[in-house]
């Protein structure tokens, strides 16, 4: 009776050692493949933007975002000058080492000084209006400026667009032609046109206002935009 006790002890034993392995190389087999399949969609150095429209047979060191990959870091001082390694992309042609260093300033893309990004502009807003109408658009850093975050972003910017219309042309208007109402009509002013000619240019009073408002650019064209 003792024996066949042992027994059955040791057959339990062994039943569950081998349940306990079994278990053991499913977990294995199972982290492998989640392994593999993170390897495979995890990005890689080899991944490379495609349609990339590059200048060929140029000095690397030469070539901009997107032509090449730069390894800026957060962990800097804003305002500070750093040295980021760049690398040309595998399938770009051009002179010299595909390894180098660039020059960036410690700051977000959108911390960017205005000549450094360009900005959609709006039209048909009021770019005249006290205080000048803003709007948000759409702006992109230019290719050879390294920043840190996205590249593309929203800014507020002042409405500053224009409809073709030269300051000289409507001042030598109003000098000239004033009387008639010729700079109004120029500007888009046409009731106030209408107005200046059938009364003289206001007996000439008018006139010389106009000349005065122009010159200082407070009189604008009539859909709000700047003079050239």
């Amino acid at each position: 009776m003792k024996c066949l006790h042992i027994n059955i002890r040791q057959a339990v034993f062994i039943l569950l050692t081998f349940l306990t392995r079994m278990n053991m190389e499913d977990n294995l087999i199972t982290h492998s493949k989640i392994s593999n399949v993170e390897k495979e969609k995890s990005p890689t150095d080899n991944q490379q933007p495609k349609d990339l429209n590059c200048p060929s047979n140029v000095n690397c060191i030469n070539l901009h975002e997107p032509c090449i990959s730069c390894n800026v870091t957060t962990a800097c001082r804003y305002g500070s000058r750093l040295n980021a390694t760049c690398r040309v992309y595998e399938q770009i042609s051009c002179k010299g080492p595909k390894e180098f260093t660039k020059e960036y300033t410690c700051q977000y893309c959108y911390q960017t000084e205005p000549w450094e990004h360009n900005c959609e502009q709006m039209a048909n807003c009021n770019s005249v209006s006290s205080p000048r109408a803003i709007y948000t658009t759409n702006c992109t850093v230019k290719d050879e400026i390294l920043c840190l975050g996205n590249r593309k972003f929203k800014k507020n910017v002042h409405c500053n667009w224009t409809g073709g219309y030269r300051w000289s042309t409507a001042l030598a208007l109003s000098i000239t032609l004033g009387g008639f109402g010729a700079d109004r009509f120029y500007l888009g002013h046409w009731q106030e046109g209408i107005g200046k000619l059938f009364s003289f240019g206001g007996m000439g009073v008018w006139t010389i206002i106009d000349v005065i408002l122009i010159s200082l650019h407070y009189l604008g064209p009539a859909d709000g935009s700047l003079y050239i």
